[in-house]
C-alpha cells in the first residue's frame, strides 16, 4: 500500500501539537517544514519526534553543524553554532528539519542522539571535527575527516583558508612531519573576456 506524502501545513500542525511546549518555532518554506527547539528541550523533542504517533521519524537522514557568525555576509546577532537534523518517517512518508542552537559559543556542546538514531554516529563525529561541537555521551567522538594531528576546526568561518600547519614526508627523517604553513596566500583574479566573438560565440 502506498503512503502519500502529507501536506506540509498539515504536518506543521501535527508536529506543533506533538511537541507542544518543547517547540520554540516552526515554519513551512518551499514545501519543507523546519522546526526550532532550545538546547534544553533537544532530547525530549527528538524522542517525541521519533515516538509520537503523528511523527514517527524513525530515520535520521543527516546531521550537520552550521556556523552563523557571518550569516549572509553580515553580522549575526545570536548564538553562533547550530546543529541541524533531517528526519524521515518511512511509515508516514514525511520529513522534517530540526534546528537547535548550541548555548555556549566558546565551548559548544549538545547531547548525542546516537542512542536514538545510530546513524548519528559518524554525522556527530563530522560536526565535531569540522565545527568543534562536542556531543556529550558519544562513545567514540574523534576526528573523522581531518588528520589526527590537525589543529582547529576547518568549517568555522574564522578558520584561515590555508590552515595552521601542513604535513609532508621528510626523506631524511623517513617519516611524516608537521610544520607551519609555508604557502604564500595569493589572490587570484579571473581574466575577463571582453571580445564579442570570443570562441566563435555570437
Amino acid at each position: 500500500m502506498t503512503v502519500h506524502a502529507i501536506n506540509p501545513l498539515v504536518l506543521k500542525e501535527q508536529v506543533d501539537k506533538a511537541l507542544g511546549a518543547l517547540l520554540e518555532s516552526s515554519s513551512v518554506r518551499l514545501g519543507e517544514l523546519t522546526i526550532f527547539v532550545k538546547a534544553e528541550n533537544y532530547m525530549p523533542a527528538v524522542l517525541a519526534l521519533r515516538d509520537h504517533a503523528d511523527c514517527q521519524f524513525e530515520q535520521l537522514i543527516d546531521l550537520c553543524g552550521v556556523d552563523y557568525s557571518t550569516y549572509k555576509n553580515s553580522s549575526w546577532d545570536g548564538l553562533r553554532f547550530c546543529v541541524v537534523l533531517h528526519l524521515l518517517s518511512v511509515s508516514l512518508n514525511q520529513r522534517v528539519r530540526l534546528k537547535v542552537f548550541v548555548p555556549d559559543d566558546s565551548a559548544p556542546s549538545l547531547p548525542s542522539v546516537c542512542d536514538i538514531w545510530s546513524a548519528a554516529n559518524w554525522f556527530e563525529r563530522e560536526a565535531f571535527d569540522l565545527f568543534g561541537i562536542v556531543f556529550e555521551g558519544h562513545e567514540d567522538l574523534r576526528r573523522i575527516l581531518t588528520d589526527y594531528g590537525f589543529i582547529g576546526h576547518p568549517f568555522r568561518k574564522d578558520f584561515p583558508m590555508l590552515g595552521h600547519v601542513e604535513m609532508r614526508y621528510d626523506a631524511e627523517q623517513k617519516r611524516v612531519v608537521y610544520q607551519p604553513v609555508t604557502i604564500e596566500p595569493r589572490e587570484i583574479t579571473p581574466r575577463i573576456i571582453r571580445e564579442e566573438n570570443y570562441g566563435g560565440l555570437q
